[in-house]
C-alpha cells in the first residue's frame, strides 16, 4: 500500500537522472563542491566562490549543470546565468526567472526591476521635463546642493558609469567635467522627479542589489543553501565581475547572506588583481581535457569497448570532451568507423552518420547563429522536404555539441566554428548563396512582423529587432563589403533605442566579422564595444560619423542621437552645437528643435526652450511628446491656459503617457480642480503604479479634499517606494501635519532628519508640528535652527514670525516678517506672515495687498488664502471670500474655523455633499457641534433626506425644548408624522410666534387639507402684516398663503416678485427651503396639482440654475454671470 501511494517519477525527471547517470569524469571538482556544503559557512574551510575556467570544449558548461544538481539534491535554491544577459540588471533578472521556476518569487526585485526598464526607455527615448520642486508644499524637502550633486556624480564618473565621458576624459577640463556631472543628475532629476529613478537609470545597480540582497536573505531563511551559477563568464564577466566582487567583499549594498555559493565558469581564470586576496574563500577549478582515463570512462558509458576503436577516439579527440562525446556518439565498434585522422573536424563529428540528409542539414544549420524550428526549416530547405524538418530539427536537439535552451537551439563554438569554415572554403557561392538565403528569409519575417508600424515603433519592438539582427548576421556573412554600410547605418538606430541594444550590434559585427573571416566588419565589432563601454552612445556615434561615411540622413540621425545623450549626460553646450551641426544638415528636422527645446529648458532658458519647441510642433503637429514638454515649460513657468492646452493635446495624442497626465493632475490640483486632478493622476498610476511622484501629488490632492485615509495610503506606498527620499517623507510629514497627527508628522520630520543632518527644511517642518502641540518653545528651537542652516529660508522665517503672533508678540512678528521681506521681497511665506501681523494690527488694506501677493506666487497657499478670507469679509467682498475658503479649504480640510464659514457658503450655492463634509468634519474638530448637527439637518432636508436628517436631530427631540423644533417640524412633516410635526412646531412658539405659526399652518394643510387649515393660515396672513417687514421672504410667505387659499392669480404675483428683481438677494439654499414648502403643500389633500406643479417648478429652475452656476468646477465665467452677492 506504501508503494501504491508514492508519487512515480516524472518523465522529465527519469530523462535527467539518465543523463546525469552518463555523467563522465571530474570527480575530484565534484567531489570538492559536494563536500563543501558539509561545512559549515563559519568555518575557515568553507569556499563561498568556485571559478571553473578552462579552453572551449572541455565541459565547463557540462560541469556546472552537474553542480546545479548536486545543489537542488541538498536542497539549495539555484540559478544558472549564461550570456543570454548583457548587464547586471538583466543577469539580476535571469535569477529572479530562476528562483520562481523553483517556487521561490522575488516579487519586490521583479517590481523595481519593470521599473528600471521602464525608465531606462524613457531616458533612453525623447525625455519629459517634470515641475520644478517635489512637492510643491510648505516645507517640502529643499534640493540638494550644488556641491552634494557635484560630489554625487564625481563618484559615478569615477566609476566610469557618466555616459558621455569616457571618449572625451582627455579633452574636458576637470571643472567642466564636474560640472557636466552636476547637470546631468540635475536633469535626470528634473525629468523623473525622483532621485531613486535618476539611480535607476545611472547606475542601477546601487539600486537594485540591495533589493536583491534582501531577497536573498529572505530565501535564505527558508532553504539551507543559495547556489549561483554564472556559465560563460569569459562574455559576462565584462560586467558582473566588479559587481561580483563588490557584493562579496563589500557592504556597500548590504549583507549577501553566508549560505549563498557562487559558481562562475569560463575561458580565463579569475583577475588576480581583483581576487588575489581572496584565495582563502575561492577554490579555483582549472580544466583540461580528459584524462585517458576519463576519455575511456566516457567510451564505455557509450558502448564503445573496442580498444583499437578507443585508441583511434582518444588520438582524434585529443581527449577534448566534446569531441569524445561526438565521435562516441554513434558507438563506432571498428577503427574504420573512427576515420582517417586527416579527415576535417566537421567530419569527425559526423562520421557516423551515414544518412545524407542528416549531414547536410546539420552542416546548413551550423548557419545561423541560434535555431528553432522556424529557423531550421529554412536552413535546410534546399536539403529535405518540408515534412521532414520536424524529424530533423528533433535530430538536432539529441546532437551532443547542440544546448537545447528551451526555446531555442544552439551549436557548441567547437563544433560550430568548424562547420562554419569547411561550408565558407569549400565553395565560397555556396556560402554566400546560403546566407543570402537565410538573409531574405528573416528578412520576410521581419516585414511580416512589423504590421504596418513606422520605423521607430518597430526599432522598439524587441522581436522585430531579433529578427533584424539575425537579417544582418545573414547579410554580412553572405556579402560583407556590401551589407556593412547598412547594418552600420543600422548602429545608429540601435544607439537610439540604448546602448545595450547598440552592444548587440556591435557583438553582431564581431560574431560576422569572425564567421566570414571578414576583418573590416570585425574591426568595426570590437572599436564599436570599445567605444560603447568608454563613452557609451556618442563616442561610438562620433566614431561612426568620423570613419562609416553614413549619408546625409543618417548623419542627421546619428547626430541627433549623439545631441540627446549628451544632453542627457549634462553636457549641454556640447549638445547644443551637435543640434547645431544637424540643422546644417537638414533645418526642418522636427526632432533637432524638439531636442534644443529640452536642452534649453534644462539650461533655465525658457524663452530660448519655447521658441524651440513651437517650431518643433510646427514641423510635427501630431507628435504628443513635444506638447508634454510644452506644457511643462508653461506649466512650470504659471502659464496655465497655456499648459492645459498643451498637455491636454498630448494626452489626446497618447492617453497611456503617464508622465503628461500625471503632470494635468498636478495643474488641476493647482488650481483647485480636485475631480479632474484625481481623474488625471488615477490614470497615470494605473499606467505606472510605482510612479512615486504621482503617488505623492495624489495623496496630496486626497488631503485636500478631506481624504486623509485614502491620501496616506498613496504616501504610505510612496515612502515603501523611495524610502530614502527626504522630500517624501517630509510631504508625509506634512499630511499627517494638515490631518492634525502631529506626533506622527513628527516622526517622519525625524526620519527626514537623520537622513540628513543638515536638512533645514525638516527641521522647520517639526518646528511648525510641535508648535501645533504647543511645544512652542521647542517650536522656535528648531525654527531657529533651520534658520541658522539657511538663514533666507522663507517658509522657517514666516513660521518664526507666526509662532511670534500667536504668542501676542505682534510687533516681534511684524519686525521678523519685514527683514525676511527685505532679503526676499518675493517670497509668499514671508508676505503671509507679514500680513497675519498687519492683520493682527488692524492695517486690512497692507495685509490685503501682501497676501494678493504671495497667493499670486503661490495659488495653492492655503493658509495665505484662510488669512485673505478674513481681509476679504472685513472688506465685506463676499465672492472672494467665498473663493479663498474653497481653496484654502481644499489644501487643509482640517481647519475648523474655515470649515465653517464654507459650510454655510456650501449651503447657500448648493454644494450640499461638500456642505456636508464640511459639517462633519467641522463637528469632528470639536467646534460648536450642536450648530453642526442641525446645519446637516437642513442639508438632508433640502435634498429629500428627512431620515437623515431626524438622526442628526435625535438629541433635540429627546431635550424637548425650542432648539432644533423647526428643523424637527420640518423632518416630521416630510416622513408625514402629522402630530409629531404639529408638536414640534408649536415647541417654536415661545421664541418666535410667526414661525410656530406657519409651520402649524403648513402641517396642517398637509395633513387635513386647506380648508381645516384655513383659520391657521389667516392668524399667519395677521402676523406677517404685523411684522412691518419688506423682503423677499415675505413675498415667498405671501405666495403659501395663496397656494393654501388657490389665488393663483395672487400667487403668480408673488413668484413674480420673488423670481424678479428680488432674486438677486436670493441663493441656493434660500431656494431649496422655498421649494421644499410648495413641495410640502404639492403632496397636501386636495392640492391642484397641474397649477402648483409648474409654479413649483420655475422655484426648483430657479434653485438649480442658481446651483449649477455654484457647483464646485464651474467655470469662472458662468459664476460671474449669476446674480449679485448678498
Amino acid at each position: 500500500m506504501a508503494q501504491a501511494d508514492e508519487a512515480e517519477p516524472s518523465m522529465q525527471e527519469l530523462i535527467r537522472r539518465r543523463g546525469r547517470a552518463g555523467f563522465i569524469g571530474r570527480r575530484g571538482e565534484l567531489a570538492a563542491f559536494r563536500e563543501n556544503f558539509d561545512v559549515p559557512p563559519a568555518d575557515l574551510r568553507h569556499r563561498f566562490l568556485f571559478h571553473v575556467h578552462g579552453n572551449a570544449g572541455v565541459g565547463k558548461t557540462s560541469l556546472v549543470h552537474e553542480m546545479e544538481q548536486l545543489a537542488r539534491e541538498r536542497g539549495a535554491l539555484t540559478a544558472y546565468v549564461d550570456e543570454s544577459v548583457g548587464s547586471v540588471p538583466e543577469a539580476m533578472a535571469a535569477i529572479s526567472a530562476e528562483f520562481a521556476r523553483q517556487g521561490r518569487r522575488l516579487k519586490e526585485l521583479d517590481q523595481i526591476l519593470a521599473t528600471h526598464r521602464e525608465r531606462r526607455h524613457e531616458a533612453e527615448s525623447a525625455p519629459a521635463v517634470p515641475p520644478a520642486g517635489a512637492s510643491g508644499a510648505p516645507g517640502a524637502e529643499p534640493a540638494p546642493s550644488a556641491g552634494s550633486m557635484t560630489a554625487a556624480r564625481a563618484s559615478l564618473v569615477g566609476l566610469g558609469l557618466v555616459p558621455g565621458v569616457g571618449a572625451f576624459a582627455g579633452a574636458v577640463d576637470p571643472a567642466q567635467l564636474a560640472q557636466g556631472a552636476d547637470r546631468l543628475r540635475a536633469s535626470l532629476s528634473a525629468r523623473f522627479r525622483n532621485q531613486e529613478d535618476v539611480q535607476l537609470v545611472l547606475s542601477p545597480e546601487r539600486v537594485l542589489t540591495p533589493v536583491l540582497l534582501r531577497e536573498l536573505a529572505g530565501a535564505a531563511k527558508a532553504v539551507p543553501w543559495i547556489v549561483l551559477l554564472f556559465d560563460t563568464y569569459e562574455r559576462t564577466s565584462l560586467f558582473l565581475d566588479g559587481w561580483l566582487h563588490e557584493v562579496m567583499t563589500t557592504e556597500r549594498h548590504g549583507a549577501l547572506p553566508a549560505k549563498v555559493v557562487v559558481v562562475t565558469a569560463g575561458q580565463r581564470p579569475f583577475d588576480t588583481a581583483r581576487w588575489g586576496g581572496y584565495a582563502d574563500y575561492v577554490t579555483d577549478v582549472p580544466l583540461g581535457p580528459f584524462t585517458e582515463e576519463e576519455s575511456r570512462g566516457l567510451l564505455a558509458g557509450k558502448g564503445v569497448v573496442a580498444e583499437p576503436v578507443i585508441e583511434e577516439v582518444l588520438r582524434l579527440s585529443g581527449g577534448l570532451p566534446v569531441l569524445v562525446s561526438t565521435l562516441a556518439e554513434n558507438r563506432p565498434t571498428d577503427p574504420d568507423d573512427v576515420g582517417d585522422p586527416s579527415v576535417t573536424a566537421v567530419e569527425r563529428f559526423l562520421k557516423w552518420e551515414q544518412d545524407p540528409v542528416r549531414r547536410a542539414s546539420a552542416l546548413a544549420c551550423a548557419l545561423p547563429r541560434r535555431l528553432d524550428a522556424d529557423v531550421v526549416g529554412a536552413a535546410v530547405a534546399g536539403v529535405c522536404q518540408e515534412a521532414e524538418v520536424p524529424g530533423v530539427f528533433a535530430w538536432l536537439r539529441g546532437l551532443p555539441f547542440v544546448s537545447d535552451r528551451g526555446d531555442r537551439l544552439q551549436y557548441h563554438d567547437v563544433v560550430r566554428a568548424p562547420m562554419l569554415r569547411l561550408q565558407r572554403h569549400r565553395s565560397p557561392r555556396g556560402w554566400a548563396e546560403l546566407h543570402g538565403l537565410l538573409a531574405r528569409t528573416f528578412e520576410q519575417w521581419r516585414s511580416a512582423a512589423a504590421g504596418g508600424r513606422d520605423l521607430k515603433e518597430l526599432w522598439m519592438d524587441e522581436a522585430w529587432r531579433e529578427l533584424r539582427i539575425a537579417e544582418s548576421y545573414h547579410l554580412l556573412c553572405g556579402a560583407p563589403r556590401t551589407a556593412l554600410p547598412t547594418v552600420l547605418a543600422d548602429v545608429v538606430e540601435a544607439c537610439d533605442v540604448g546602448r545595450g541594444v547598440a552592444q548587440r550590434w556591435a557583438r553582431l559585427l564581431v560574431d560576422a566579422g569572425e564567421d566570414a573571416e571578414s576583418e573590416a566588419v570585425g574591426a568595426w565589432g570590437r572599436d564599436l564595444l570599445a567605444a560603447l563601454g568608454e563613452g557609451a552612445g556618442p563616442a561610438a556615434l562620433q566614431l561612426l560619423l568620423d570613419r562609416a561615411g553614413l549619408d546625409t540622413a543618417c548623419q542627421a540621425v546619428a547626430r541627433l542621437v549623439r545631441a540627446r545623450d549628451l544632453r542627457e549626460s549634462g553636457l549641454h553646450a556640447e549638445a547644443l552645437a551637435e543640434y547645431d551641426r544637424v540643422f546644417a544638415l537638414d533645418p526642418d528636422l522636427e526632432r533637432t528643435h524638439y531636442g534644443r527645446g529640452v536642452t534649453y529648458w534644462y539650461m533655465d532658458d525658457e524663452a530660448a526652450a519655447l521658441a524651440s519647441l513651437d517650431r518643433a510642433v510646427e514641423l510635427g503637429p501630431d507628435l504628443a511628446r513635444t506638447y508634454s514638454m510644452r506644457g511643462e515649460v508653461h506649466r512650470n513657468n504659471g502659464h496655465y491656459e497655456e499648459a492645459l492646452r498643451d498637455l491636454d493635446r498630448a494626452v489626446e495624442l497618447d492617453p497611456t503617457d503617464e508622465e503628461a497626465l500625471a503632470s494635468r493632475g498636478c495643474l488641476h490640483h493647482t488650481q483647485g480642480r480636485h475631480d479632474a486632478a484625481l481623474a488625471d493622476l488615477d490614470r497615470a498610476i494605473a499606467l505606472a503604479p510605482d510612479y512615486v511622484w504621482a503617488l505623492v501629488r495624489r495623496g496630496m490632492t486626497r488631503v485636500d479634499l478631506d481624504e486623509y485615509d485614502r491620501a496616506l495610503v498613496d504616501l504610505n506606498r510612496a515612502v515603501e517606494l523611495a524610502p530614502s527620499l527626504g522630500w517624501v517623507v517630509c510631504d508625509r510629514g506634512n499630511a499627517l501635519r494638515v490631518a492634525d497627527r502631529d506626533e506622527e508628522a513628527l516622526a517622519d520630520y525625524d526620519k527626514a532628519i537623520d537622513i540628513a543632518a543638515d536638512n533645514w527644511a525638516a527641521y522647520a517642518g517639526r518646528g511648525v508640528s510641535r508648535s501645533n502641540l504647543g511645544r512652542r518653545d521647542e517650536a522656535l528651537a528648531d525654527l531657529d535652527r533651520a534658520l541658522e542652516l539657511a538663514p533666507d529660508y522663507a517658509w522657517a522665517r514666516a513660521h518664526r514670525a507666526r509662532i511670534l503672533h500667536e504668542m501676542g508678540e505682534h510687533e516681534r512678528a511684524l519686525a521678523d516678517a519685514d527683514r525676511a521681506k527685505e532679503l526676499s521681497p518675493d517670497t509668499d511665506w514671508i508676505l503671509y506672515y507679514r500680513a497675519g501681523a498687519l492683520y493682527s494690527l488692524d492695517r486690512y488694506e497692507e495685509a490685503r495687498a501682501d497676501l494678493d501677493r504671495a497667493i499670486e506666487l503661490d495659488p495653492e497657499y492655503h493658509t495665505a488664502l484662510c488669512r485673505r478670507s478674513l481681509v476679504l469679509r472685513q472688506l465685506n467682498l463676499y465672492h472672494e471670500a467665498f473663493a479663498d475658503l474653497d481653496r484654502a479649504l481644499a489644501l487643509e480640510p482640517r481647519s475648523g474655523w474655515a470649515l465653517r464659514l464654507r459650510a454655510g457658503l456650501a449651503s447657500a450655492t448648493g454644494r450640499t455633499e461638500r456642505a456636508l463634509a464640511d459639517l462633519a468634519a467641522y463637528a469632528e474638530c470639536g467646534a460648536e457641534p450642536e450648530w453642526a448637527r442641525r446645519a446637516r439637518a437642513d442639508v438632508h432636508l433640502w435634498r429629500g433626506r428627512p431620515d437623515l436628517a431626524l438622526d442628526d436631530l435625535r438629541p433635540d427631540a429627546d431635550a424637548g425644548g425650542a432648539d432644533g423644533a423647526e428643523e424637527l417640524s420640518k423632518a416630521y412633516l416630510r416622513r408625514g408624522e402629522w402630530a409629531l410635526a404639529r408638536a414640534a412646531a408649536e415647541r417654536l412658539g415661545a421664541e418666535d410666534a410667526e414661525t410656530a405659526a406657519i409651520m402649524v399652518a403648513i402641517v396642517v394643510t398637509c395633513a387635513e387639507g386647506a380648508a381645516a387649515a384655513a383659520p391657521l393660515w389667516r392668524r399667519v396672513e395677521r402676523l406677517a402684516g404685523e411684522s412691518g417687514i419688506d423682503s423677499v421672504w415675505l413675498d415667498f410667505l405671501y405666495a403659501v398663503i395663496a397656494v393654501a387659499r388657490g389665488d393663483w392669480a395672487e400667487l403668480d404675483a408673488r413668484i413674480a416678485g420673488v423670481l424678479g428683481p428680488r432674486l438677486p438677494t436670493l441663493e441656493w439654499d434660500d431656494l431649496a427651503e422655498m421649494a421644499g414648502f410648495l413641495t410640502d403643500l404639492l403632496n397636501a389633500p386636495g392640492a391642484d396639482r397641474a397649477r402648483l406643479g409648474p409654479r413649483l417648478a420655475r422655484i426648483a429652475a430657479a434653485r438649480d440654475d442658481f446651483g449649477a452656476r455654484y457647483a464646485e468646477g464651474a467655470p469662472a465665467a458662468a459664476r460671474a454671470s449669476g446674480s449679485a452677492d448678498v
